[in-house]
């Protein structure tokens, strides 16, 4: 038997992260994913999927996904039930994420009118010519790095860096 969901979709606000008693880490989410084809009147619909994400990636997806942050998840579903206030039987299906990717860079959000992920306005780097091009550039990360530019020469890998 298999469960196994993937998704890709935009918050539809910023995670709730939680603690258990026992302090783990819980944030939940949700997800909103437009669907493959459009209504009879050619408008695009969504499907608004709950997320919920444990220890570590909790935080991380606290900390640097928000509203409107476009997000792969790969997990499962799961259903659950519980008594509510009222005395009745509550069911909820969600989907257990294994794994949260964020999708955009940091400042993304900006290009959609919002703030970038630290909460701050961002602002795109620019380029300045009268800027020293030896001192770091404070806009960079190791993320804008290409991994398989290699100029040309050989790459150095040890068996030890194998996976196999």
């Amino acid at each position: 038997m298999m469960n196994r969901v993937v998704l890709v979709g935009r918050l539809t606000k910023d995670p709730d992260l939680r603690y258990t008693p026992n302090g783990v880490p819980v944030a939940t989410f949700t997800l909103a994913v437009n669907r493959t084809f459009s209504n009879q009147q050619g408008e695009r619909q969504a499907d608004f999927i709950n997320c919920v994400v444990w220890r570590k990636q909790a935080e991380n997806v606290a900390n640097f996904l928000k509203k409107g942050s476009l997000a792969g998840v790969d997990g499962r579903i799961q259903t659950r039930n519980y008594e509510g206030q009222d005395g009745r039987r509550v069911y909820v299906t969600e989907v257990v994420a294994e794994s949260v990717q964020f999708l955009e860079p940091r400042n993304a959000n900006q290009d959609r009118g919002g703030n970038d992920f630290y909460g701050g306005q961002g602002s795109q780097p620019s380029f300045n010519p009268n800027q020293n091009q030896n001192q770091p550039n404070p806009n960079y990360s190791k993320f804008d790095e290409d991994p398989f530019s290699n100029d040309g020469q050989p790459i150095d890998i040890s068996d030890d860096d194998l996976p196999f």
